[in-house]
């Protein structure tokens, strides 16, 4: 298989249209026109400093324009992006890095310090590439990106760009360590095609035809990631309105704020912006019922949510503000897009966790057997059709995960449901320990495994409770030391020290013993429900800990 690249359709976008308006962030705007010759001065730069045929370049920014620039100069040239999360650790970095042979990485420059002590562990990474911003300055053995980005040449590969160019999009984890998906870009577009609202590019006759088509359809629409980019979340909102030729708004702030992304909605006449859950719709919904009046969100036909709980109750008060808006909660993962969905408006509003299953999508039991409705089977949900080629380096995880029933090859990411007599879905979770907070994806012996590395703690045991914006959150039961008595504040600096800081439990309870069995397993739904006991109900998140 071949066909286009992500590089063929947003070269047409450019080609198309060169002075719509392709990103905005605050008094920052790029035209088409400028945001290719940047990608492409940044793509003639790699390939000057020895790149070769899709190897691996990491984005370690917040969102910005330059985040998006540094992805399309990699498709330019056909390179991998990698998405790295910001908030990950030295360690944690290092493992990304070389589990996926990194060779150049694009970084803001408040991430100098993080990636210092590790330029001599990662001496395969020849290209490091500096994005000023106000918290930092582009050290000395930083190429500064501006240098690279109007640099003025024109990227000229000895290769050709083609569909089986990849995509690698780095899981959260759910797992144990975070694996590497490898979505051929051929792939996605074909998938992207079947659900296009104004129909499907003609994906077969060249680019030449892409470029007639995107002139008769004119720019594509205004989209908001509020979800990081470098979740995929946020990635592929970010390249999906790319492949259109639409405008892609940034937030500025680094911490979310709703009063920032309903400033942005009105001002820049957003469209379609995308979130996670409740931990941001619930936000947005206070600041919108504080002040009714003060936002114009005439402008936004839809909000989509991925990624985490998105509640009835909060959907329903979104809706009592703007009824004409669609609410699509999208059930997906990195392995498998388009799972399910889940769509409200001012006529229907679907309760949480009910979905509608997805035209390639099933839910099978574990013969691989579609589960039949209403018969209260638990099954996994699963995709067939344009999925990843698997995960990076990992052969043993991809056909765990993309294994092949009746010879047909399906994507199951590990989500649970059952299908109910209508033929809908509902969505019971993860079967893994996988703990979902905001949106981030965090495994539980890994935080485990930090905690009991302090030398007041014996042993330790890490639970995800409900929450009511951010889904779950993380509950630390640990056993200290004879005659020990850790302050559960110094148990959660010890744990944000070494890995990214939402994975550092928000109460930690200590406990006499945290009761494994002989062959050393935990029962984790006693201890989960040992937690919710100890703490009364919700946890209250003031860090403050408690002592059994």
């Amino acid at each position: 298989m071949s066909g286009l690249s992500f590089a063929d359709l947003i070269e047409a976008s450019a080609r198309a249209h060169p002075d719509a308006v392709a990103q905005i962030q605050g008094t920052r705007r790029t035209t088409w026109g400028d945001l290719y010759r940047r990608s492409n001065g940044l793509a003639a730069a790699l390939l000057e400093r020895g790149v070769k045929r899709q190897d691996k370049v990491a984005q370690y920014m917040y969102n910005c324009p330059e985040y998006m620039e540094s992805l399309v100069g990699a498709f330019i040239a056909s390179l991998v992006p990698v998405n790295t999360n910001y908030r990950y650790q030295e360690a944690e970095l290092f493992y990304l890095w070389e589990n996926a042979d990194v060779v150049a990485v694009f970084f803001h420059a408040s991430f100098a310090e993080q990636i210092e002590p590790l330029r001599s562990r990662l001496p395969a990474i020849h290209s490091w590439i500096c994005v000023d911003d106000s918290s930092g300055v582009c050290p000395d053995w930083a190429i500064p990106f501006e240098e690279l980005a109007d640099c003025g040449r024109e990227a000229t590969p000895p290769w050709k760009r083609d569909g089986d160019d990849l995509l690698l999009l780095y899981t959260g984890g759910t797992t144990g360590m975070p694996k590497g998906v490898m979505w051929r870009h051929d792939d996605f577009l074909r998938l992207y095609n079947s659900h296009r609202p104004l129909g499907p590019y003609d994906l077969d006759h060249g680019l030449d035809a892409v470029v007639e088509q995107k002139r008769r359809e004119g720019p594509g629409r205004v989209t908001l990631p509020a979800s990081p980019l470098m979740h995929g979340n946020g990635l592929m909102t970010g390249i999906s309105t790319f492949i259109d030729g639409g405008t892609v708004v940034t937030l500025e702030s680094r911490r979310f704020d709703p009063t920032e992304m309903l400033d942005a909605i009105t001002r820049f006449k957003v469209e379609l912006t995308v979130i996670v859950g409740d931990a941001f719709a619930r936000p947005l919904l206070e600041a919108i019922a504080a002040h009714p009046d003060r936002w114009d969100l005439s402008s936004l036909f839809g909000i989509t949510s991925s990624g985490a709980m998105w509640s009835e109750e909060v959907k329903r008060g979104l809706l009592r503000y703007n009824p004409s808006v669609l609410l699509l909660d999208a059930l997906g993962s990195s392995e498998s897009f388009g799972m399910a969905l889940s769509e409200s408006s001012g006529e229907v509003t679907e309760r949480t966790a009910r979905f509608k299953l997805g035209d390639s999508s099933a839910v099978l039991d574990d013969e691989g057997k579609p589960v039949a409705p209403g018969s209260k089977t638990v099954g996994r949900i699963a995709v067939r059709g344009y999925i990843p080629v698997g995960y990076y380096k990992d052969p043993e995880k991809s056909a765990q995960t993309f294994p092949v029933y009746d010879g047909v090859r399906w994507a199951v990411a590990g989500d649970y449901a059952t299908v109910e007599a209508d033929g809908s879905i509902t969505l019971l979770g993860r079967g893994s320990l996988c703990i979902n907070t905001g949106g981030e994806k965090v495994f539980p012996e890994e935080v485990e495994e930090v905690l009991k590395e302090h030398p007041e703690v014996r042993d330790a045991v890490v639970v995800g409770l409900p929450h009511q914006r951010f889904g779950e959150s993380l509950i630390a039961l640990v056993e200290p030391e004879p005659r020990r008595a850790p302050e559960a504040g110094d148990l959660i600096a010890w744990t944000k020290d070494r890995l990214a800081s939402y994975k550092a439990p928000r109460e930690v309870l200590l406990m006499e013993s945290i009761g494994r069995s002989p062959s050393g397993k935990v029962d984790y739904a006693g201890a989960r429900e040992l937690a919710r006991r100890r703490l009364g109900g919700s946890p209250t998140g003031n860090g403050e800990g408690r002592k059994d």
